[in-house]
């Protein structure tokens, strides 16, 4: 934050204010009970409240949701907290699971149009496959993000013996997008900038935190940003005011918004409302996880029929008219089985 003057013309003659600091700049006297020290007292109350909140206009938790436990793809496990009853989508996001496979369980083949799919390992690995002949395999810490765009057939395997788990976050895309040729992003462990900060570590999968910035196109403007805080540390994150933004934990639990919250623990998400960003206290003994994702909306129409994300019904029908007969994006549909 740049310094702030107080108001008064008098004052500011003496004083500035730091978000963390006063600075005397001349030794003149300013009377306990005049005006100008009942403004200067006001005005030093009035930005150190800020300075504790971060914001002047905070994002608080507007609702939490606790990813419940489901089953997916075959024998796989997500908890799934966007796409849910209680949280059908929040523009522009459409799902995300946290996700947890044993082989032989896993995602096999299965079609996608309409949206971009964001896979973050937290553990393990997961092996991509489609029908174009792309196979590549991302481990814990790394990153897919793969755009459907006008079709994609491919499948999702867990890489070698064990449990692997991760996130998977859907995001859609605008009407003009739906049907553009597919397209990945792979973010290997070291193609993640990160900063580090009094306790608090910051990993930029997209956008920007800390004065660091992802190298990731997002066709959607989108940030993803993995957090860890230490106990006893917080951290202010702006987000653009126009989009909107949830806080998912991943371990340990956190206070969110106001230093008077409740805490929240793992596995729950957290839709933030309006303001300028989020502040982020860690007061328990353990390590704080989360992630912060914010998305400018689309404020279009959506209409999901399972793996396909379109505008109209008549679309989906279109979809799924193509992908059975093999064709405008599916041409390699029938054909293709990974292996």
């Amino acid at each position: 934050m740049t310094y702030d003057s107080i108001l008064t013309q008098n004052t500011r003659d003496f004083y500035m204010i730091s978000a963390t600091k006063l600075v005397l700049l001349n030794h003149k006297t300013i009377i306990t009970n005049s005006p100008i020290r009942q403004t200067f007292s006001s005005s030093l109350r009035s930005i150190m409240s800020v300075s504790d909140q971060g914001f002047e206009q905070p994002r608080l938790v507007a609702k939490i949701v606790l990813a419940k436990p489901q089953s997916a793809g075959e024998g796989a496990v997500v908890r799934r907290s966007i796409g849910r009853p209680e949280l059908k989508s929040l523009d522009p996001f459409l799902m995300l699971d946290e996700f947890s496979v044993t082989p032989p369980a896993g995602f096999p083949d299965h079609p996608h149009r309409g949206f971009e799919t964001v896979t973050y390992l937290l553990q393990g690995g997961l092996t991509h496959q489609d029908f174009t002949g792309n196979k590549s395999t991302i481990h814990a810490g790394e990153v897919q993000w793969m755009t459907a765009g006008r079709g994609m057939v491919h499948s999702e395997m867990p890489a070698g013996e064990g449990t692997h788990t991760g996130l998977q976050l859907w995001i859609n895309l605008s009407s003009k997008d739906k049907m553009i040729e597919p397209r990945y992003q792979e973010l290997l462990r070291d193609d993640i900038p990160s900063a580090e900060e009094d306790g608090v570590r910051v990993r930029v999968i997209a956008g920007e935190s800390m004065g660091v910035h992802s190298p990731v196109y997002t066709r959607t403007p989108t940030m993803y940003l993995d957090f860890t805080l230490q106990h006893g540390s917080q951290h202010h994150q702006r987000i653009p005011e126009s989009w909107n933004a949830f806080a998912y934990i991943i371990e340990g639990e956190g206070v969110f918004g106001t230093p008077n919250s409740s805490p929240v623990s793992a596995h729950h998400i957290l839709v933030l409302g309006p303001g300028e960003g989020l502040s982020v206290w860690n007061k328990s003994a353990k390590p704080l996880r989360f992630i912060l994702v914010g998305g400018e909306p689309l404020g279009e129409p959506v209409v999901q029929h399972g793996p396909y994300v379109m505008n109209t019904q008549a679309e989906i029908e279109k979809t799924i008219e193509d992908y059975n007969y093999g064709k405008n994006g599916f041409e390699m549909a029938k054909e293709w089985r990974s292996k």
